[in-house]
């Protein structure tokens, strides 16, 4: 089977996605991946190490490559390069849990410019509702319970979530400080107690904020 990902104009990490998502739908086969720069080819082709998968890189022209990744064996009479698999892993893969709690206590993602903050946040959401096993509880504090309500650009990404199981609580607290307790587009509104028995109750946290 041959499948192929035409992932030219898309930004980290949607190329690993788009990439594992028909790996995942595959026994056996070949999916390439079409990439438009180095950054995207590197963390693809680190996707395919960090499963253990073999494939080559075909450039092409304008810059693009074609990461052929094979899984479950060679096909079609392409001779793949067994790759070191103690390379690091891609840095756009998200790690994954059976039992996990994510809290976000911003409405960006680390302490630099703003505007990146709010780019990166609203990568790392989208990442959250394409990787499964999704986590079993996302909590949100602070100015973090921005990104549950009205006006938020990850609202869309938040309700695929809810409505794939996973539970959204926002402090009612924050709401209150905010104003926002009305604006609240998804999940419940929850108070510190229920925050900390989730985050103490997980298996895994991941604390953004």
């Amino acid at each position: 089977m041959r499948i192929e990902v035409d992932a030219r104009g898309q930004a980290c990490p949607k190329p690993v996605i788009m990439t594992k998502k028909e790996l995942d739908n595959i026994k056996n086969g070949i999916v390439t991946t079409i990439v438009d720069n180095e950054v995207a080819k590197d963390n693809v082709s680190k996707l395919a190490i960090s499963y253990g998968y073999s494939f080559i890189i075909d450039k092409g022209r304008d810059n693009e490559y074609y990461i052929h990744i094979t899984k479950g064996g060679v096909e079609d009479n392409i001779t793949l390069s067994k790759t070191d698999n103690k390379e690091e892993p891609a840095v756009c893969i998200p790690d994954t849990f059976k039992d996990l709690t994510i809290a976000i206590g911003s409405d960006k993602m680390g302490n630099g410019e703003e505007k990146l903050g709010k780019i990166l946040m609203k990568s790392f959401i989208y990442t959250v509702r394409e990787t499964t096993p999704f986590p079993s509880t996302m909590v949100f504090y602070n100015s973090g319970v921005f990104l549950t309500c009205e006006g938020s650009e990850v609202l869309e990404d938040l309700k695929a979530l809810k409505e794939e199981g996973v539970e959204i609580i926002s402090c009612g607290t924050c709401l209150d400080h905010y104003n926002l307790k009305d604006k609240l587009q998804v999940g419940e509104i929850g108070n510190m107690y229920s925050i900390y028995e989730k985050m103490r109750n997980a298996n895994n946290t991941i604390t953004l904020g």
